[in-house]
């Protein structure tokens, strides 16, 4: 790496720290646009298949001067679909008019600089405090996720452990060990919480709150979690896993937890970007602002929605595919496009789901499976079937 390309990395790292430390609430479109573009510059002379695509677009850093116009960095096989779809040519064209591409066929895991974490972490640490725990200094958290020691690269992971250490009690902890989903653990601090009127947060994978849920349904179990405990859930809605729509997980939540709504928050966690995009609806609730539910943009991002067959942009309100721009994910790109489906609103966004990919008839995917395939998903059904079946005797031995 060249000291020129080094400077400048090192000079949009600190420019950019010191815009996501101005605040939520400071947007301000002509420095994001000057710190995209340079973002844009980074990625372009340090990633020669970028700059070959970009190339072949007549996009340089010369010639844009908007962060919209940035070519994308794919978050699927885009240039496979369109083989599988079209003739040569003809995917060769879409491709190159499309404004996205792949970096890497096979996306490993991905281990961010300390920089990069530093960026990471102030965004995210802002966004849970507004929008998570605003009411709370700490609170004590029960993660429905694996220990990040089981999965050095989920994302989620890592980032739950730094909410762990940010906002959490000395009493929260992880449920899922090399052991497995530990429910005697959850069930009794679930017991513990309404005899205390200590506040929990619940976090982690729609799927196994989903399970949990059911469970309790089946074995007619009750709780009555404290005023001011919350639900934090993640995954379920973009294809992964959830099988119940969003209305239905809020009335098990309310059903089963005692949670009302306004206190479940979906989060969107992906893998290809650093900043994590959460509901807004607890902190409509607590400033008395009357809002849709949905999910609120950082001024150091920008979603739009496009559609699916030519990458143009959508109107507000019409279904398409999610791309993200976003200063602090220079490890990635500042331009990502994703093949979760969804729509702007006014101020934001809201998730629908995963697309199906399928260029002649663009939907969402309605299929519920686990990101490891149909077989994973079938053992994960299994497994955690006859795990919960067990949670009535758990929750009568647990007094």
């Amino acid at each position: 790496m060249s000291h020129s390309l080094v400077a400048l990395i090192d000079a949009y790292d600190r420019d950019v720290l010191a815009f996501v430390k101005r605040g939520i609430e400071e947007s301000d479109e002509k420095v994001f646009n000057e710190l995209a573009l340079r973002g844009f510059e980074i990625l372009y002379r340090s990633k020669k298949p970028y700059r070959d695509y970009c190339i072949r677009k007549t996009a340089s850093p010369e010639t844009l001067d908007h962060w919209m116009a940035i070519p994308a960095v794919s978050s699927f096989a885009f240039k496979r679909l369109l083989e599988r779809a079209f003739s040569a040519r003809k995917a060769e064209e879409v491709y190159l008019q499309g404004g996205t591409m792949e970096l890497r066929s096979k996306r490993g895991p991905f281990f961010p600089d300390e920089r990069l974490v530093a960026l990471m972490s102030s965004g995210n640490r802002l966004l849970e405090k507004a929008f998570l725990f605003s009411d709370v200094e700490r609170i004590k958290m029960l993660f429905m996720i694996p220990i990040p020691e089981m999965a050095p690269g989920m994302v989620m992971a890592k980032g739950l452990e730094r909410m762990k250490a940010g906002f959490g009690t000395d009493d929260s902890r992880f449920l899922i060990s090399f052991r497995g989903v530990d429910l005697s653990a959850l069930v009794v601090a679930l017991r513990q919480a309404e005899k205390s009127g200590q506040q929990l947060a619940l976090l982690g994978a729609t799927w196994g709150f989903d399970y949990f849920l059911d469970a309790c349904r089946t074995a007619d179990i009750v709780f009555r979690l404290p005023a001011g405990s919350r639900v934090v859930d993640s995954g379920g809605y973009v294809g992964r896993y959830a099988k119940c729509t969003k209305e239905e997980f809020l009335e098990k939540c309310l059903e089963t937890l005692g949670v009302p709504e306004h206190h479940c928050i979906n989060a969107l966690w992906l893998c290809e970007s650093s900043t994590v995009y959460f509901d807004n609806v607890l902190r409509n609730a607590l400033s008395g602002v009357g809002r849709p539910r949905y999910k609120e943009i950082p001024p150091w991002c920008r979603t739009i929605v496009v559609d699916p067959v030519n990458f143009q942009r959508l109107p507000k309100g019409q279904p398409g595919l999610l791309r993200h721009y976003d200063l602090t994910n220079r490890g990635m790109a500042v331009a990502v496009q994703t093949d979760k489906m969804g729509f702007e609103t006014e101020d934001g966004f809201e998730v629908l789901g995963k697309w199906n990919q399928d260029l002649s008839n663009p939907n969402i995917e309605r299929t519920p499976r686990h990101p490891g395939g149909r077989i994973v998903s079938h053992v994960m059904d299994s497994f955690l079937g006859w795990r919960f079946s067990r949670l009535g005797k758990i929750y009568s031995s647990a007094g």
